[in-house]
Formats: C-alpha cells, structure tokens, sequence
C-alpha cells in the first residue's frame, strides 16, 4: 500500500502507474476526500478523549455522558470512513522503478543478459513428459484418474533428483563464504548474511494474505472459506508475515529467509494452456527466498537474490536470460520484477522459471514492519522476494537440457555427489503403478 502523503503529493506519478499498469479504475478523488474526512474525524476523536480527561476530573458527570454519546458517534463514523478508505487504498498499485520498462504485456519485458550455450543434439529432442513417460519417472495419467488434470506423480530418481536440487539451495544460501563469491562475482558491494532455513507453513488466514497484498485475484487460490484458510501459492505468502507488526532493530538488517513448501494454484484462465507433463499445475514445490532490509539497500538487496539465481542455474550448467519485467506484465505489489527464463530445448523456447520482486515499502505497510534506526527514528523496511528453484521447472529443465540420444537423462555434475550416479535410465515397467 502507497503512504497517502505520497499519493497527495505525486497524484500524477500515481495516475501514471495505474494505467501503464492497467489497474484502474480506481477513484483517486473519493481515495483524497476520505484522507481529509478520516483526518478530521481522527482530530475529532483526539480532541473529545482529551475533553473527556478534563470533565472527568471536574466530576462533571452530565458533560461527561454527552462527550461519551459524542465519542461513539465520531469513532462510529471513522470506522466506516477508515474502512472505504482502506478498502480503496489497496487497490493501488505500486509504483514501478525508473527502469521498469512501459508495455502492455509480455511483449514489453527486456531481456537484460544471456548465459549459455544451447545444446546441440544430433537427434530430435523429446519434451519433458514424453521423456518421464519413457523413463517412467513422471506419470500424470494416474495423477489424473486419482486427484484430476495438472497433477502429478514424479518419481524414481526423478524424486531424488528433486531432493538433491533443495540440499544444493539450502547448502549454498546458509554458506557465507558461497554468498561472498556470488556477490564478488556479482560486482555487488553488500552484507552476505546467511538466509535462516524455514518450513513454513502451507495455509494462512485471508486477512493476513491480503495484507500481503497476494489474496488477489482471488479465483487463483484454493480458499477454504469455513475454516478461513487460503492455500499459499508460495512459501513467501506465509514467511512474508514472519514480522507483521513488529519493529525491527536496525543492527538486526537484513533478515533473510529460505523456505521450501508445496505450493498450490488453480491456474483459472489457463485451460488448454501447458496441459501436459508438470509445467503448469495445480501442486508444486519451490524454494523461496523473503527478506527484510533499509531502504536505501533494497535494490541492491534484488539484485544479490538474482546474482544467487543466475550462480545456481550456472551451477546446473543450464542455460538462461535476465530479463526485466514491464509494467504492463508486472504484479500490482512490484516496485521492480525480474525474471529468469531457462531454455528448454524440447520445447525450442525460453520458460520462466525465476522471478525476483521488489515491493519496498508497499508490503510492509500493509503488514506494519518497521525498522528502529540508530537514532530512533521508526521506518517502513523494504521487502524482496524471489525464487530459488521453481522445482517442477527446474526439473524440466535438466530433463530437456540433458537427455541423451538413448533415451537417458544425464545428471548435472553439481548434483552427482547428491545423488550417487551420473544418470537417469529406465525403470522397470514392473515398478509402475
């Protein structure tokens, strides 16, 4: 949420970001008239409490019960008043960086860099799930018949190999001496503090998603509306609130988390779009970094996350593009988005995989996380929050990346030693289901 004082002061800055990011209409002239009334009505209520005190010591009993009858009025009206007033407020979105590109959709988004050569097969390179149902590692067919479309069963060393991509991420975001070399490597003056391992959990309450200005759209979550529980659809949904009204100290900055969850979206909108293989589904696994840090290290703190994204996908030798995110593709909450694209050569394109956002102040306003700084002054942290292995697409990835002409998936040398061999072969027909 944008501070009101800015909104009053920069109407034209905010008018530009909601068009260039296509979230109107939104009534900025309703949004100001109840700022004023909301300010006057708070002045009112200050102005009878202090009243109240006065008579109370005069033992003014009869003046006493009309300022109570007159309090009740005034906080009556600014409960409805502060409701619309804040009801509106969140429908704004945040105001887009400087060098945020301005376009309409996909199409407007920038590639920044590249990494990689693409693979050269002397063969015809099979997609993902034509590669699982060989190998008999992925079976979405029984997935299907048992849980419905867009959900999976991965499989074999297929699982493993899950299991050895999320000890590569834990093993190198809780490593300082890692985090040194990707910011060296990064050309990035910054605290290479360790991200604190997190299992986080997989539902929250609506009110607090929503402060998270992630409840939106809501047709994309599983939202269980008896027990007021929604379905994350990313680890950072639920670590985001880990400080939600608190004051952080500023020799505590930053805070920086890694969580690993089973995510879950109902992909509304996407019929006949990705059906096949695990692409695009309903449950899946990620690893997510959240962190907390001043504002003056925020965009340095994004790029630190995407330096940590690019390392591992070096690491995994897969290739890659940086890309910046336009606003008219953007999310409402993103100050600045960046996303990572890997090339699946089975597909003969570039996928998303990675996104990184930078929110500054907007979420924790929402959420009221706030910094002490040394002087005492209190603040709004800035909050990043970005990918470290969307796991079903990394997995396509290294399937399409690495099959071999026989019909085997080598294994990225990174993640040998994870999992004690050096390729993915067939199982038996008789282990599946």
């Amino acid at each position: 949420m944008l501070d009101i004082k800015f909104i009053q002061e920069n109407r034209e800055i905010v008018e530009k970001a909601i068009a260039d990011k296509k979230k109107g209409p939104i009534d900025l002239d309703r949004i100001l008239a109840l700022a004023d009334e909301r300010r006057k009505l708070k002045q009112h209520v200050s102005d009878t409490n202090e009243e109240r005190n006065k008579v109370a010591k005069e033992r003014n009993v009869e003046r006493g019960k009309e300022l109570k009858t007159k309090l009740q009025e005034f906080e009556s009206a600014l409960e409805k008043v502060e409701k619309e007033f804040v009801s509106l407020m969140i429908q704004i979105p945040n105001i887009p960086s400087p060098d945020t590109p301005v376009g309409p959709d996909e199409s407007g988004n920038k590639v920044l860099r590249a990494w990689g050569e693409k693979p050269k097969f002397d063969f015809k390179p099979k997609e993902h799930f034509e590669l699982g149902v060989d190998l008999n590692v992925l079976n979405t067919e029984k997935a299907g018949g048992i849980s419905g479309p867009r959900f999976s069963y991965i499989m074999g060393d297929l699982a493993l190999m899950q299991f050895a991509l999320i000890k590569l991420a834990f093993d190198t975001l809780t490593n300082t001496e890692t985090l040194k070399v990707i910011a060296e490597e990064a050309n990035l003056t910054i605290d290479t503090k360790t991200f604190m391992p997190v299992l986080p959990p997989v539902m929250m309450k609506s009110a607090v998603m929503n402060r998270m200005a992630r409840l939106q759209p809501i047709e994309e979550r599983y939202f269980f509306e008896k027990d007021d529980l929604v379905f994350v659809g990313s680890a950072e949904h639920t670590l985001g609130p880990l400080h939600m009204d608190e004051i952080i100290e500023e020799k505590d900055m930053p805070i920086r988390y890694v969580g690993y969850s089973t995510a879950f979206r109902r992909e509304a909108g996407s019929y006949g779009k990705d059906t096949k293989g695990i692409l695009r589904q309903h449950q899946f696994d990620k690893v997510e970094m959240e962190t907390f840090c001043l504002p003056e290290h925020s965009y340095a703190e994004q790029d630190f996350l995407v330096a940590i994204q690019e390392y591992l996908l070096r690491k995994l030798r897969i290739p890659h593009e940086v890309m910046i995110v336009c606003t008219g593709d953007m999310g409402g909450p993103d100050h600045r988005q960046i996303d990572v694209n890997c090339w699946m050569p089975g597909q003969g394109q570039y996928r998303e995989t990675h996104s990184a956002d930078l929110m500054q102040g907007y979420q924790a306003r929402r959420l009221n996380t706030r910094v002490r700084r040394t002087d005492g002054k209190l603040e709004h942290v800035h909050m990043n929050d970005a990918t470290v292995l969307a796991v079903g697409r990394t997995l396509i990835a290294i399937m399409e990346n690495y099959q071999q002409a026989d019909g085997s998936i080598a294994i990225p040398e990174v993640l040998r030693a994870y999992m004690g061999k050096d390729v993915i072969k067939n199982y038996s027909k008789k282990y599946r289901p």
